[in-house]
């Protein structure tokens, strides 16, 4: 998990956004395999509680490094999730 970082795409990101994925990555490291799936969802709402926004895109890069690890099967809850989010989002005015 701790390759994530060289990941190329994550060069155009914000500093304090990559602090805010290296200290979740470090959580999700102790996480047990059935409860990444919840800890990756409530990612998103911790960290604009921290004033932290991420764009669809970075979203998209970051739930693909950090999904990498995951089980086939969570990983395709994990992108129905994102799906049914998309079409949520495209609703709003």
């Amino acid at each position: 998990m701790s390759d994530w970082k060289k990941d190329p795409r994550l060069k155009k990101m914000d500093p304090e956004k990559i602090q805010v994925l290296t200290e979740f990555s470090e959580r999700l490291n102790r996480t047990p395999g059935p409860q990444i799936l919840s800890l990756l969802l409530s990612f998103q709402a911790e960290a604009g509680e921290k004033g932290i926004r991420f764009s669809d895109e970075e979203t998209d890069v970051l739930v693909t490094i950090l999904s990498s690890h995951m089980p086939p099967s969570e990983q395709k809850k994990l992108s129905m999730l994102r799906l049914f989010s998309r079409k949520l989002a495209a609703r709003r005015p």
